[in-house]
């Protein structure tokens, strides 16, 4: 077989060792392998002064080819490498139930200045990069695998537009293509001696070499506002008059709440509002229509085709808002809707005051899984369901998550998954469904998770909405993201409760029935600033570092922004998870096993304890996952274990404890003769118990 592009890195990197003697500090949490370089120093920052070339092929040499296989294509899917078959009730892509997902944005996760300067630079002192980069991502893959990490979940990584870009680097959301990499992540060390694609090759191999997966965010609904599929298609997408477009505004009905759903009952409401008839009367046809002759000449010698078609047309690509009925939210200035139907929806044209009015932007046309037209855009269609099956041909990823899919015309999504599918029957797909009550439309359209409402009910332990979802969540037909944050929320560690509260849910994430693992880079080590302020923040959220740091007010989905690995207990949770994960692989099984599962309820009255349980149908063994959700104060309380004992067929009265937040493991006796157990909490305590 050829050389791998992992191999080929590799041997880049150590021709230029001798370039490496320059000022390249890294902090010391990326060296969770054990990387003992000759050159390397220890800094009172905690940070390593490092060989760059030497480092980076050491961690290829010293972790990640060790596990290479002989005549394996690591270019393929995992399920592929290791020939996984599915069993008769498993749909495709179930191995992600199973799994533990680390989100990552690359440019920011694997970000850092490198040079000291007090300033994160595209281009240092050293003509290097100091945003994040694929080849500088693999740093990172030892200290995932020891937080228990299986599978690598990437933000959006395709070429994105800077056309009203947001903050200082632009929202790696607003696609410009879907069939190229965000440049940006290019690394400077390999110049021009490896490309950009080769590198994200070389990323995914490593990943499966040491049994990692890697999944992709895809984004089919919306594109930018000045994006490649423009020139030959302007068709596809909205316009308006360029010289209103200043006075664009989402339309809003007075006789209907804020922020309510697009349901068809409010349809003639909204179509008689005045306000929404200016909107809709500033749409125009585009530019091809109106003139075809002029705008074949336009795009036969443009150098800038949305220059040129305001120019010559005075029209502008509008921009997309939120789908939701008097959302707060305004337009974003960024990106624009697709027309997925090239005729008006069949529910609402019957309100249209004319009947040749231009293809507009509302509520119901841009939620066309509910407002489907008659003539699809077949076209555009093909485009997007051929998105994922390159990424897997190219560069053998193993799932996606679909932006908004559950908002795209349900034949589209049904043609996405099944081509995904044709290439690796294996192919995970996780759905952006936040409403646990749509799991079961999500499962009948093909997808194996959900991503749920873990980010609002973890955070809000004093509301009981902790419980709630964690006894919750056995009830729900897809199992869900276990997860205290994301990208868009706030962090766990800057809410009320602080890194007790983020220590607590982490750890306690990695047990529970029904859900799966999702870790927000950066949570790891306590960051407190969030990515983005998109859902569940408050205006004080984007201010929360103190006012002397370098990334103050800045959001990492729009900014320059390296995550604070240097915190202070910056190791902390990753050896929580060191540990934890051990005994969550030994009760993978039962864990995921929702007949093995029993809930622990306490005998105290409005108790903050939470538990779950599990027993091994063959051994009888039972094992106790116990959490205090009062972040402040230590508590006492017992549960009754009858139903569990009854199951196991287990009456021992002898355990062992596995884990606690705050003592090590030891013989557990705190078992009454009546067939309780036991326990005392210290404040946010999980314990595991064996028995």
């Amino acid at each position: 077989m050829p050389i791998s592009k992992i191999e080929k890195l590799r041997n880049i990197l150590l021709r230029k060792i001798g370039k490496g003697n320059i000022n390249y500090a890294i902090p010391d949490l990326w060296n969770a392998w054990d990387y003992q370089g000759q050159e390397m120093k220890k800094l009172p920052s905690h940070e390593l002064l490092v060989n760059p070339y030497r480092f980076f092929s050491s961690v290829i040499d010293q972790y990640i080819l060790p596990n290479k296989l002989k005549n394996k294509d690591y270019l393929k899917s995992l399920s592929q490498v290791k020939g996984r078959k599915l069993s008769k009730d498993e749909q495709g892509g179930d191995w992600v139930r199973k799994s533990v997902l680390y989100s990552t944005m690359i440019r920011t996760s694997s970000a850092w200045d490198h040079d000291r300067s007090f300033s994160l630079d595209i281009n240092n002192f050293d003509n290097l990069k100091e945003t994040g980069t694929f080849v500088k991502m693999l740093a990172l893959l030892p200290l995932l695998k020891k937080m228990g990490v299986d599978t690598l979940y990437l933000l959006p990584i395709s070429r994105f537009s800077l056309k009203d870009k947001k903050g200082e680097l632009g929202s790696p959301y607003g696609v410009a293509s879907f069939f190229e990499l965000d440049p940006n992540l290019k690394e400077e060390m390999t110049g021009d001696l490896m490309s950009l694609e080769e590198e994200f090759q070389a990323l995914v191999e490593a990943c499966h070499m040491i049994d990692m997966r890697v999944v992709i965010d895809i984004i089919p609904r919306t594109n930018a506002v000045e994006n490649d599929l423009i020139k030959e298609h302007p068709d596809w997408f909205y316009w308006i008059k360029a010289d209103e477009s200043k006075n664009f505004r989402v339309p809003f009905v007075k006789s209907l709440e804020n922020t309510i759903s697009p349901e068809p009952k409010y349809m003639q409401e909204v179509y008689a509002c005045e306000d929404v008839k200016r909107h809709i009367n500033m749409f125009q046809f585009d530019p091809k229509t109106q003139d075809p002759d002029l705008y074949s000449k336009i795009k036969k010698d443009s150098k800038d085709i949305i220059e040129d078609i305001e120019k010559h047309f005075n029209l502008k690509i509008a921009p997309a808002f939120s789908d939701h009925i008097n959302d707060v939210q305004p337009p974003w200035t960024d990106v624009t809707f697709f027309r997925m139907f090239l005729d008006h929806p069949k529910e609402t044209r019957k309100y249209l005051e004319k009947n040749n009015t231009p293809p507009y932007i509302l509520f119901d046309t841009i939620k066309s899984n509910l407002f489907p037209g008659d003539k699809p855009n077949i076209e555009l269609w093909d485009t997007l369901k051929n998105i994922i099956p390159y990424y897997q041909k190219t560069y053998g990823i193993d799932g996606a998550r679909i932006d908004m899919g559950h908002a795209l015309p349900q034949d589209l999504l049904h043609l996405i998954l099944t081509e995904a599918r044709k290439v690796d029957k294996d192919f995970a797909f996780i759905a952006e469904e936040l409403n646990p009550d749509n799991a079961e439309k999500a499962k009948k359209a093909g997808y194996n998770i959900i991503i749920g409402n873990g980010f609002w009910m973890e955070p809000r332990i004093w509301e009981k909405k902790l419980h709630k979802f964690i006894y919750g969540a056995p009830e729900i037909a897809l199992p869900m993201f276990a997860c205290s944050e994301t990208h868009d929320t706030a962090r766990i560690a800057g809410r009320d409760g602080g890194r007790t509260l983020a220590r607590m849910t982490t750890v306690l994430n990695m047990m529970l029935p029904n859900l799966v693992p999702f870790i927000n880079s950066g949570q790891e080590v306590y960051e407190i600033q969030p990515m983005n302020t998109g859902i569940d923040c408050t205006n004080d959220d984007k201010f929360k570092l103190p006012a002397n740091d370098l990334f103050y007010g800045k959001l990492a989905l729009f900014d320059k922004y390296a995550i604070h690995y240097l915190n202070h207990d910056r190791w902390e949770l990753a050896d929580h998870l060191d540990g934890v994960k051990n005994i969550r692989n030994s009760w993978l099984e039962q864990i995921t096993d929702l007949a093995c599962y029993e809930p622990l309820y306490f005998n105290e009255f409005d108790s903050p304890a939470i538990g779950v349980s599990y027993f091994n149908k063959n051994t009888g063994k039972c094992l106790l996952v116990v959490a205090n959700s009062n972040v402040y104060s230590d508590i006492h309380c017992h549960s009754d274990l009858h139903k569990l004992r009854e199951k196991a067929n287990n009456y021992n009265n002898f355990g062992k404890l596995l884990y606690s937040t705050y003592e090590f493991g030891r013989d557990y006796h705190d078992f009454s003769p009546d067939g309780k157990i036991y326990f005392q909490l210290g404040a946010g305590e999980v314990k595991i118990i064996e028995f």
